[in-house]
């Protein structure tokens, strides 16, 4: 019987294809570890388009050898991270490496833009921020620097719109996946209209980019090639869902605007639905979410869990050895070392800004400060895990500010989600029940909750979600752990990017880094 659903979720770091049925129960997985990208010079962050393309049949064909029977799949939906950017040619091959998310080159020359918007963009006080998105464009820098690429450059695609074409043949995404620097206007959640600033800020020609589909309806069906490449049936329709955070929001099961949802992994961020367009954080749009309609707003740590990984791979190879000698997961030993600490870290506070970004500031970087001779590793984890609960616990405060709506409840997925530690910290810093899903692949699940509802198994995506998601472990705040925590965020923390920032200019001046 036909009545299972495939999702691909292809991450930063690893790409899964997870198998679910119509209760959102996830009956078979296959997990692959990636390279998230590869370096040719130092702060570009690419990938090989091909590379993600031959994982997705590798995680798929392994489904397949675990048992899971391919004719049962009713249907597919894919999810991906956001903003890595594909250059394909009129052939559909790529001309150059993905710029992933994570690449930090700018463009430092701008074409000019018509003297009329020069003007407006001037008068709306916006002239710096515009001309930070413009350098950070993808199509900008391969236009100015590549220009041979660029002129070659039939499409110009999301990463899910790549894997969408690779499956169907057809140049066709999601309005859920559009996020990043491209002529997209969020507030109507379409292509931008001819006349806006968008075409002559960036590069882009219309005829470079997919056609748009709403969440829950058909990109188009699986063609011959992909269909053996990935071991299923030509024909299985493909459904359009949306990007990776998008897709975590309807995998946690949230509608309702007092529940956030907070996404532990390499991007840390808090999210919430909203039916009303509103900019979270200053000059930040708020995205399309995986349901036509409405929208996801959104503050992010840009590198966020990715710290805590660089932790481990740098001061945690013992707790990662002797995790493997007892055969349990390394988690386990890591939350133990949290727990050796107590709230606050003895006085060790994390600003988590590793990765630049729009906010703050593009100059921000990383800073901890009030090291002394009793802070150890263990104090130094629980600091990353406290300073990225902190700057979260901001982001809410942003959100309910512009929002006019305060959040009550948390949902929290993703990576680090799976430590206990980290759910205790985060209820106990924003002083709200920290809830986990039934399941820790809500990216995954939201893409199949989609597909399940464009496949007519669930009349709306409120009843599938009812249906399909479901509450898992809740972590509640301990008040004397809470009452440290907030006078660290209100005396301590709220204060260090203002302090800092000064030095962060000079810094930046000096060496040059970040550009």
């Amino acid at each position: 019987m036909k009545d299972k659903i495939l999702a691909i979720d292809n991450g930063s770091q690893s790409i899964r294809a997870l198998l679910f049925d119509l209760d959102g129960n996830l009956l078979f997985k296959s997990k692959i570890e990636i390279e998230a990208y590869f370096s040719e010079q130092p702060g570009w962050a690419e990938q090989h388009p091909e590379y993600y393309w031959d994982n997705v049949g590798v995680a798929c064909r392994n489904l397949w050898d675990q048992g899971a029977d391919p004719q049962s799949v009713a249907g597919l939906s894919v999810t991906t991270q956001r903003g890595t950017m594909v250059f394909l040619d009129d052939k559909g091959e790529s001309l150059r490496p993905a710029s992933t998310w994570m690449d930090q080159r700018q463009l430092q020359t701008l074409q000019p833009m018509s003297s009329v918007w020069e003007l407006l963009i001037k008068v709306s006080g916006k002239a710096s921020v515009l001309d930070y998105v413009r350098k950070q464009a993808p199509s900008n820098w391969v236009a100015h620097h590549q220009p041979e690429i660029w002129a070659k450059t039939a499409k110009y695609l999301q990463l899910s719109g790549y894997l969408n074409y690779k499956l169907t043949g057809e140049y066709k995404d999601s309005v859920g996946s559009q996020v990043g620097y491209i002529p997209f206007e969020y507030k109507i959640r379409d292509w931008a209209p001819s006349y806006s600033w968008h075409w002559q800020a960036y590069s882009i020609q219309r005829d470079q980019l997919p056609e748009l589909v709403q969440p829950g309806e058909r990109l188009g069906l699986l063609q011959g090639q992909a269909a053996a490449h990935i071991g299923l049936p030509e024909g299985v329709p493909i459904i359009a869902s949306g990007a990776d955070k998008a897709c975590e929001m309807m995998g946690s099961g949230l509608i309702a605007d007092d529940v956030a949802c907070l996404s532990y992994g390499t991007r840390a961020t808090i999210n919430t639905h909203t039916k009303k367009y509103f900019e979270p954080v200053r000059m930040m749009p708020a995205y399309p979410a995986a349901m036509p309609d409405m929208f996801m707003t959104e503050a992010a740590v840009p590198r966020g869990f990715w710290m805590v990984s660089w932790f481990k791979k740098e001061f945690g190879q013992h707790e990662q050895v002797l995790a493997a000698q007892q055969g349990i997961a390394p988690e386990t030993l890591f939350d133990d070392l949290v727990n050796q600490v107590p709230p606050g870290s003895m006085g060790l506070m994390l600003q988590p800004y590793w990765g630049r970004d729009i906010a703050p500031g593009p100059e921000a970087k990383g800073a901890i400060i009030g090291f002394g001779e009793v802070h150890t590793r263990a104090h130094m984890y629980r600091s990353i895990l406290e300073g990225l609960a902190f700057a979260l616990r901001e982001g809410r405060e942003a959100i309910e500010k512009r929002g006019k709506k305060k959040i009550t409840r948390l949902r929290v997925s993703g990576g680090g989600s799976q430590s206990r530690a980290a759910m205790q910290i985060t209820a106990d810093v924003f002083g709200l029940p920290a809830e986990r899903p039934h399941t820790f692949e809500t990216s995954g699940l939201g893409a199949a909750i989609v597909a399940a509802v464009g496949l007519g198994f669930h009349r709306d995506f409120e009843t599938a979600m009812a249906k399909m998601t479901r509450e898992g472990d809740v972590f509640y705040p301990n008040p004397d752990s809470k009452k440290i925590y907030d006078a660290l965020y209100s005396e301590v923390y709220q204060g260090m990017y203002k302090r800092l920032e000064p030095m962060y200019k000079s810094i930046r001046k000096i060496t040059g880094y970040p550009q």
